[in-house]
């Protein structure tokens, strides 16, 4: 135990030390500081935000008065009730920074409304919530001349109470877009810290401080230090980024907007805790892999396309999670959350809707628990064999054979 804290110790050190680290995690901090205050910068390149101008014309008396009732009920608009003729609302239009106005016309069988613009290519249609505020005050009055009881009124004019109701047994509750942005974080989190590891047994490899290693304990002990050191750094990196998040998102967002887009409420204890067991199971699900595909090659520069077989499963797995979120009832989403590659992006999210049981939970657990000691169990004896390998790339006969051999 003592030589695997003593790797674990060398591995955190290495990690921090390392350029690429300490720029990459300045970088990520700096970006999510910049993107909550994009609404901040763009109202501030904005200035004061100015409202569009409009007039709305009733010559003919159509509305007896009333259209004042518009200027207390449309906020969006500056509106102005005047008796103008067109070509004074062409000169206002061209010249006084009316943007457009309505002219109401009263017709033989109707009312027309003419929709009066600079250009009509940059108007496509007119504003839906004028003509709908001006369709309630002529219905409203019309009403009234009638001289209804309220009784009758309401028959005519029922309030509809909508609701959606779903045929499934099953139902979600949560934030959709919570549910994604934590899927994408953990996703991250898991797969470039795991790929770290098959970066760092190569490193090393090529500088032959693997010699060294060797020799003073066991292949077991440096894969499990090297996976715990790196797995340590990248939760710790993890909550640093998480956290700058989460003070950013209070400290430059409008409360209501924050409400509305990052609605927390099923975050709790109990999820915090089961998507942190997920985070360092699947992060060693797939830093065991890494570290499998490291040590069957000798050389930097091949480690890329060693790792895309599990860069290829690891895309697979989140991609599996993220897309079955758009039905999380469905089977596909269940079998997400218990297959290995995708159960620690989809589990934890699966639990925020309240569709998974504690049953549900502790069998993907144990199925992501077998599978660890499945590779655990592979990666290290590839190591075993491979770890002083300088020579060409392994390929799969070669892993093959090692276990035929022993």
């Amino acid at each position: 135990m003592k030589d695997i804290f003593t790797v674990m110790e060398f591995t955190i050190k290495e990690m921090v030390k390392r350029k690429s680290f300490i720029i990459s995690t300045i970088i990520i901090l700096l970006v999510i500081v910049l993107g909550f205050n994009v609404p901040n910068i763009i109202n501030s390149l904005k200035g004061e935000e100015t409202k569009e101008k409009i007039v709305i014309v009733d010559n003919d008396n159509i509305f007896e008065g009333n259209l004042d009732i518009i200027k207390n009920t449309i906020t969006d608009y500056d509106v102005e009730i005047e008796n103008y003729s067109f070509d004074q609302i062409k000169e206002k239009i061209e010249n006084d920074g009316i943007d457009f106005a309505l002219i109401v016309e009263k017709q033989e069988n109707n009312i027309k409304v003419r929709y009066i613009v600079e250009n009509a290519s940059m108007y496509t249609k007119v504003p839906q919530d004028v003509i709908n505020n001006i369709n309630s005050i002529y219905t409203g009055m019309q009403i009234s001349k009638l001289g209804l009881t309220e009784e009758q009124l309401n028959s005519i004019t029922p309030n509809f109470d909508f609701s959606i109701e779903q045929t499934e047994e099953e139902e979600a509750s949560g934030n959709i877009l919570v549910m994604m942005l934590m899927s994408i974080v953990l996703f991250y989190a898991i797969y470039f810290c795991a790929y770290q590891v098959s970066s760092s047994i190569t490193t090393e490899k090529t500088s032959k401080i693997m010699e060294t290693l060797v020799t003073s304990t066991k292949p077991r002990t440096i894969v499990i230090g090297k996976t715990l050191g790196i797995g340590i750094v990248g939760l710790l990196q993890l909550i640093l980024i998480v956290a700058t998040a989460l003070i950013c998102a209070n400290a430059f967002l409008e409360k209501e907007l924050l409400e509305a887009a990052l609605d927390m409420s099923n975050i709790t204890p109990y999820l915090g805790f089961i998507t942190i067991i997920y985070f360092i199971l699947g992060y060693f699900a797939y830093a065991l892999l890494y570290a499998l595909t490291g040590s069957t090659v000798s050389k930097p520069e091949d480690v890329q396309s060693a790792n895309t077989p599990v860069a290829i499963l690891a895309v697979i797995g989140f991609y599996l999670s993220y897309f079955t979120m758009m039905n999380p009832t469905s089977d596909l989403n269940q079998f997400a959350s218990m297959l290995p590659i995708s159960s620690p992006f989809c589990m934890p999210f699966r639990i925020m809707m309240g569709l998974a049981s504690g049953k549900d939970v502790a069998i993907s657990i144990a199925i992501l628990f077998v599978t660890i000691l499945i590779i655990a169990k592979v990666a290290i004896k590839v190591y075993s064999s491979a770890i002083l390998n300088y020579g060409s790339k392994m390929n799969m006969k070669d892993i093959v054979n090692i276990f035929k051999t022993k």
